[in-house]
């Protein structure tokens, strides 16, 4: 990119400025840093961005995911070439009168951003070519990566654009720190959690069940709490409060599923357990718009559903049956008919509620978004006993959590149990020892973990919570250390297949990174080196401990650190 004469640096330089400011930030706590950085995959600079977490302790203040596109889907499948480009500008297009219509050097995208720049009459920005190269060759350099160091992750943006309830007056390109919440420009993640274990009665027996009528209740009563927050968000900015309390999004989601899941003697990612994730979430679904409308009909609706709206080519375009029912450029249509009968996810919940979006049609909803499903670590840690995280199953069901302290360098490992293991020894095996082997213990079948649930079952359970949740989903397919290549590099295709919004992996490789949930089983298999001034070369297990300025580490946490130069310079 140029102008005045200069030229930048590029995207990933002031990306490595972020991230120190936000470690020298976060280092004063307990807590790491959270930053997303998303990256369009046909940005000139995308490659970088794809390798960039290969450096020991570049970014690691970031979560990264490429902003995918159905242009560069097709161009996989295909076994196309694929253009890296960036807009042109409208001053640099006056300078040279460039030839628009050569497709070897220019192509025309979506781009959140029409001012200065050239723009068609589809709405489309004039964007000039850097560099092509085969498609499958950057899949491949995707993939390896991700394989190896659990990034990038996947945001499939137009996807998140096309389905999103406010399609007509947002241009989506980030989300928040985990994924679950794709937002415009100072937007805000309201987010909540139900506990679905809670809703389980007579667990591990022929007779347990799930409590729908009270888990209804719950979510109307939650909706409701959560449309209060909106009124004391206490963000800093004024952009940001303007843009909460004219939309009043939230992102209701739940924990506990595939703890729920063992509970009701299902396994993850079976057939019926995909069918009980999808009751859950279009139940939330639907008890949430119920309370949007009598919260509107109370309190009023979300400001922007009393706006009216001028029709453009480019809405037109993007929703052909506005022209079927009539409408025109120019057309004024308020905020509340564009989100109730216009959104691509509001047309899925007239298909089983219509009535009910006829009544938002005419009266508006008290927010223009519901439900989102994020991660839940802490709270699913602190306020649920170890429920397994968000959509999924529990990661182990003896392991241990990697623990920021303050003031140390390293982090401090701590054995846990999953929920489901405390609430079987309590109510069926109350012989079991506190400290017993969980592989001495004869569970049932349908107590697995992460690790025994495949990528396609993964994706699988996500899909059937997307089709009901309007935001989207945080969740990641965690496969073995040695699980083959070749069949962990169509996941991201799977995904797309099946109509999610995004999409990340995990693959514990200790010559990368200690994750924050780490196997007892990999700790004892890894063998870390570490060289001294003199040379010598010390080996140790993974979960070995060793005395390093005048504190105690594992070998793995302290490899990490060391590595990553939390003690300076490795």
């Amino acid at each position: 990119m140029s102008g005045a004469g200069a030229y930048t640096s590029g995207p990933l330089s002031f990306m490595d400025i972020f991230d120190k400011m936000c470690f020298t930030v976060s280092s004063a706590g307990g807590r790491r840093g959270a930053q997303m950085g998303t990256f369009d995959v046909g940005h000139p600079d995308a490659m970088e961005f794809i390798k960039a977490k290969r450096e020991n302790g570049r970014l690691r203040q970031f979560n990264l995911s490429l902003l995918i596109t159905d242009e560069f889907m097709q161009a996989v499948r295909q076994n196309g070439e694929w253009k890296l480009a960036f807009p042109l500008s409208r001053k640099e297009y006056e300078s040279e009168q460039p030839d628009l219509a050569d497709s070897s050097k220019f192509v025309w995208r979506e781009w959140p951003v029409h001012d200065k720049y050239v723009v068609n009459e589809h709405g489309l920005v004039a964007c000039k070519i850097y560099k092509t190269l085969p498609a499958r060759r950057m899949w491949d350099v995707i993939m390896t990566s991700t394989y190896d160091f659990a990034e990038p992750g996947f945001i499939l943006i137009d996807r998140v654009n096309e389905m999103n309830n406010n399609w007509w007056c947002e241009n989506i390109r980030a989300t928040n720190p985990c994924g679950e919440q794709p937002l415009p420009p100072y937007g805000s993640c309201l987010l909540g959690s139900v506990n679905l274990t809670r809703f389980v009665h007579d667990p591990f027996t022929d007779h347990a069940r799930f409590d729908w009528n009270e888990y209804r209740e719950v979510v109307k009563i939650f909706a409701r709490m959560l449309d209060n927050v909106v009124e004391i968000n206490g963000l800093p900015l004024e952009q940001q409060r303007g843009e909460i309390m004219r939309k009043r999004r939230h992102g209701m989601g739940f924990l506990g599923l595939g703890s729920a899941l063992t509970l009701l003697g299902l396994k993850y990612g079976s057939a019926e357990s995909v069918k009980f994730t999808e009751d859950v979430a279009r139940e939330m679904a639907l008890a949430g718009w119920e309370e949007a409308l009598e919260l509107a009909r109370e309190k009023g609706p979300a400001p922007i559903m009393t706006e009216q709206f001028t029709i453009t080519s480019e809405m037109l375009r993007k929703r052909p049956e506005m022209v079927r029912d009539g409408l025109k450029v120019g057309d004024q249509v308020p905020g509340r008919i564009l989100h109730a009968k216009y959104s691509r996810y509001m047309q899925r919940i007239a298909q089983i509620a219509p009535k009910l979006v006829e009544q938002l049609a005419e009266t508006g909803a008290r927010y223009t978004h519901h439900t989102s499903i994020a991660p839940t670590g802490t709270i699913s840690l602190s306020l649920a006993n170890n429920a397994s995280n968000g959509i999924e199953p529990s990661f182990a069901h003896h392991y241990f959590r990697n623990v920021i302290r303050p003031g140390r360098k390293t982090k401090e490992k701590i054995g846990v149990c999953s929920f489901e293991l405390l609430a079987y020894r309590e109510l069926v095996n109350p012989n079991a020892a506190p400290g017993a082997s969980v592989d001495a213990e004869k569970l049932p079948d349908y107590f697995i973990a992460s690790e025994d649930v495949t990528p396609k079952q993964h994706v699988d359970v996500q899909a059937a919570a997307q089709r009901w949740v309007d935001s989207s989903i945080s969740k990641t397919a965690n496969v073995p250390t040695d699980f083959p290549y070749e069949t962990f590099k169509d996941i991201y295709l799977y995904a797309h297949e099946q109509g999610l919004k995004g999409c990340t992996t995990f693959r514990f490789n200790p010559e990368a990174f200690q994750g924050v949930l780490v196997k007892e089983q990999d700790l004892k298999n890894t063998v870390y080196k570490f060289t001294l001034e003199d040379g010598t070369v010390i080996e140790a297990r993974g979960d070995e401990e060793i005395e390093y300025e005048g504190e105690m580490h594992s070998a793995a946490n302290l490899f990490d650190s060391l590595k990553e130069g939390y003690f300076g310079k490795y």
